[in-house]
């Protein structure tokens, strides 16, 4: 009992057919996958965008209030030198004014010892 060529042929054909569907439905299921990780990772690089987003934020608060309390500081400092700065003021005063008595005194002692030898 052989084929006939022409049954040959509608075999080839109905095989075709079915190899030709299998490969279709194939690859229109392993499309459908990829479709749906291309969403998933999408929606993930969506995610990971928002919290970086949100990190560079925070960070930006952050530096925001070190700089301001970096600010304070050195306003605590500054107002520290002023007040060292006019103590040193005040007493370079003093030592000039200390300086001005030496220097007198010295003065007037030696104008006296002079006297008191020229007179003796």
């Amino acid at each position: 009992m052989s084929l006939a060529e022409e049954d040959l042929h509608r075999i080839e054909a109905l095989v075709e057919r079915l190899v030709e569907e299998k490969v279709a439905r194939l690859y229109y299921e392993r499309d459908l996958e990829l479709r749906e990780r291309m969403v998933r990772v999408e929606e993930e690089l969506k995610h990971q965008r928002e919290l970086m987003e949100r990190g560079f934020r925070l960070m930006d608060e952050r530096l925001e209030a070190l700089r301001d309390e970096m600010n304070r500081r050195f306003e605590q400092v500054d107002k520290r030198f002023e007040q060292v700065d006019k103590r040193f003021e005040a007493l370079t005063d003093r030592i000039d004014r200390f300086m001005r008595w030496s220097f007198a005194t010295t003065v007037a002692v030696g104008g006296l010892v002079v006297a008191a030898i020229k007179y003796l």
